[in-house]
């Protein structure tokens, strides 16, 4: 008798089969997240270093609109990211 954890993936397999990638697509795959994790990291040390110039020179509202300046810009890079991944996943089922 199979669980109904089973049954689930047997719907969802049927509706949106799995597609088993190569060791290449998963190269360009793990490149593309190599690539917008050094633009993260990037984009992280240049801010905080902005956000602890203002801190330290009193600025506190300017620290604080760069700190939502640094969530929104990780926040852009991640969706980058996943889009062009899902592209590049879209490009792979061809």
């Amino acid at each position: 008798m199979k669980s109904a954890y089973e049954l689930a993936m047997e719907r969802l397999a049927k509706s949106q089969p799995i597609v088993k990638l190569t060791d290449e697509q998963k190269k360009e795959l793990a490149e593309v997240d190599s690539t917008f994790k050094a633009r993260t990291a990037e984009k992280e040390l240049f801010l905080k270093g902005e956000i602890q110039k203002a801190r330290n020179t009193g600025k506190f509202e300017e620290a604080e609109s760069l700190a939502k300046q640094l969530a929104s810009e990780i926040k852009r890079l991640q969706e980058d990211c996943e889009a062009k991944k899902e592209k590049l996943r879209a490009s792979f089922g061809k």
